[in-house]
Formats: C-alpha cells, sequence, structure tokens
C-alpha cells in the first residue's frame, strides 16, 4: 500500500452499549440527540468523501420487542454478573417507550445507502468476551445471529470490534469460519489490556493519553496482525474524546490528533480513529463542529501527502491482497 490511511471505526451501539452504567429514563434525550445526528454524521461524511466502518450491535437490526424476543439465540451468555446480560435487561424494559433506545432498522438502512460506509458487528448482543461465565458456544451462537440479520438487509459482515474493547484471541477461529476477515485490536500502552477490570489507573491515563504523552498511535501496513490465513488485526489508534467545554483541553486534543495524522500522511503509516455516535449525544452541534475541523486537516494532509480514507474492510483486503 504505497500511502498512509485514516481509518474510522465507530461503536453504534445505543442504550445496548452502556444499559449496565446508566438509567435509560435520564438518558432519553441524549439518544434521541444521537438518532438525529446520524444522518447529519452521515452528511458530513459524503462531503469529504471519508469511509467509515460503523460496527453496530446486531440487536439494533430489530424493528420492536417482538422481533428482539423472536431473535434470541439458543446458546446465551451465563456471565457471573447477570448485570451484564443484554437479555436479561432487554426483557425487563419491555415497552413503546423504550424501542429508540434499543433498535434501528431506518438508521442502519440509511448508512448502508451512503456511499463509502461500511457496516460492521459489534456483535449480536454487546457481548463481554472476557467475562467470566460466558463461553464460545455462546459467542459462536451470538456471531451467528449478528450475520442473519444483517444478510437480511443485504449486509455482509466483515469487520468486527469486541464489545469494551475486550479482545479475546480463543475467539478468532469463530470469526474467522463465520466470514469475518478484520478485528479491531487495541493499542499496545499498558493502559488498553485488560480492559474488563478498568483500573481507576487504567482510565486516568486512557484520559489523560488524549491531550499528554508519547506519540505512538501511528503504525505502518506491515504491523497489520495477521491473526490467520483470512483474518487481520488492525489497531485502535485514538479515541476521539467528546467536546468538553474546556477550551485549552479541546484545543489539545485536536492538536495531538492533527499531530498523528500529519505524522501517519508524512510516513505512509495508518492512524485509526474511533469513537461511538452516542458520545456525540450531548453538545451534538460543537462535536459535529469539532470533527469538521479534524476533517479539514485531513483534506490538507490528502491532498499534500495522498493520505487516504479507508474502512476497516477496505484496509483489510489491501493488506491481504
Amino acid at each position: 500500500m504505497e500511502n498512509g490511511s485514516l481509518v474510522i471505526s465507530l461503536d453504534f451501539e445505543l442504550l445496548w452499549g452502556v444499559f449496565d452504567k446508566v438509567d435509560y429514563n435520564k438518558k432519553i434525550d441524549y439518544f434521541e440527540n444521537t438518532r438525529q445526528l446520524i444522518p447529519s454524521l452521515l452528511q458530513v461524511f459524503e462531503k469529504y468523501k471519508i469511509h467509515c466502518t460503523w460496527a453496530t450491535v446486531g440487536m439494533l437490526f430489530n424493528s420492536n420487542w417482538d422481533d428482539w424476543n423472536a431473535n434470541i439465540p439458543a446458546n446465551l451468555p451465563n456471565y457471573k454478573n447477570q448485570n451484564l446480560s443484554a437479555y436479561t435487561y432487554g426483557k425487563s424494559i419491555q415497552s413503546k417507550k423504550t424501542e429508540k433506545l434499543c433498535f434501528a432498522p431506518n438508521l442502519i438502512k440509511k448508512i448502508k445507502n451512503t456511499k463509502g460506509q461500511e457496516i460492521g458487528t459489534h456483535t449480536y448482543s454487546h457481548y463481554y468476551c472476557l467475562e467470566p461465565g460466558q463461553d464460545s458456544l455462546a459467542f459462536k451462537a451470538d456471531i451467528e445471529k449478528a450475520i442473519e440479520l444483517a444478510s437480511i438487509m443485504g449486509i455482509d459482515l466483515k469487520s468486527l470490534v469486541f464489545p469494551r474493547n475486550q479482545y479475546n484471541s480463543a475467539y478468532l477461529e469463530i470469526c474467522e469460519k463465520s466470514g469475518l476477515n478484520t478485528v479491531r485490536t487495541n493499542p499496545e500502552n499498558w493502559y488498553w489490556q485488560n480492559t474488563q477490570k478498568d483500573s481507576i489507573f487504567h482510565k486516568i491515563f486512557r484520559t489523560g493519553d488524549a491531550y499528554f504523552g508519547a506519540q505512538d498511535k501511528t503504525y505502518k501496513s506491515s504491523q497489520i496482525h495477521r491473526l490467520s490465513s483470512q483474518l487481520t488485526g488492525q489497531k485502535a489508534s485514538r479515541l476521539l474524546r467528546s467536546y468538553s467545554g474546556r477550551k485549552v483541553l479541546d484545543n489539545l486534543k485536536l492538536k495531538r490528533i492533527y499531530w498523528e495524522m500529519e505524522y501517519a500522511a508524512k510516513n505512509k503509516e495508518n492512524y485509526h480513529l474511533w469513537w461511538h455516535p452516542h458520545n456525540f449525544g450531548n453538545n451534538p452541534l460543537q462535536n459535529l463542529e469539532e470533527l469538521k475541523l479534524i476533517l479539514d486537516y485531513y483534506c490538507i494532509l490528502r491532498d499534500k501527502y495522498g493520505f487516504k480514507s479507508r474502512s476497516m474492510g477496505e484496509l483489510a483486503m489491501e493488506y491481504i491482497e
């Protein structure tokens, strides 16, 4: 591959990504903002010709609770901590009021019909691959259900992002046999390892890394890991943190991203930026404006160095070929 790449992946979850951490009654406006934001985000990507992977929780493909109940897999994750089970939780909140928090087939269709957008998977149930109690049979059933619902919509899933970044190498064979060809892996820094434990020190260093520290997040295509004959692993570089309203911190965050993108462009390396669409649920307009600033800078690098926007699937295919 002759040019460096800006890779963007989004963990598209709505309530399924945070149900164990929030009271949904207090997040209704937040997720409504997220839903309204997604068409605007797609317009921005179209304008800047950005290719993006939307790692989508499979449960979002359902239209309503009747669909959801009909699509419960035969093997479920038996988490030691049942508060992590999307099935236990889903059975407890079923009402017309919660459907917009949990289902989004029309938004998925919009993404599918927007040029340059790849729909990947974030597993069916926002599956926690390192939590005690779950096993490979449940993971296999989960991935098969995600693939089944995507295929009904004419989508062939090729890219996977592990929920909560719980990368589990023991499940890679299942991923490959299911037809996936790339997964997002974590940065190699110690504070991105053991994400299921998520200690206070991990959180402090991950947050601080958005503003300060070593510039070590870009990587050459030769550093893309061949995990098996048909499966690659590509490292995330930077979580795009949402607008904080603290001018100094927001400027530091943007300058860090500009520098890292420029380094990748100059040195023909890859820079993988990721976030959750719901991270823009508070201050959506300000978050979109920050994203436009980043993409303005991307355009400068594209024109100057041939820096190219690639989805996860595109980067994997170019590497495999």
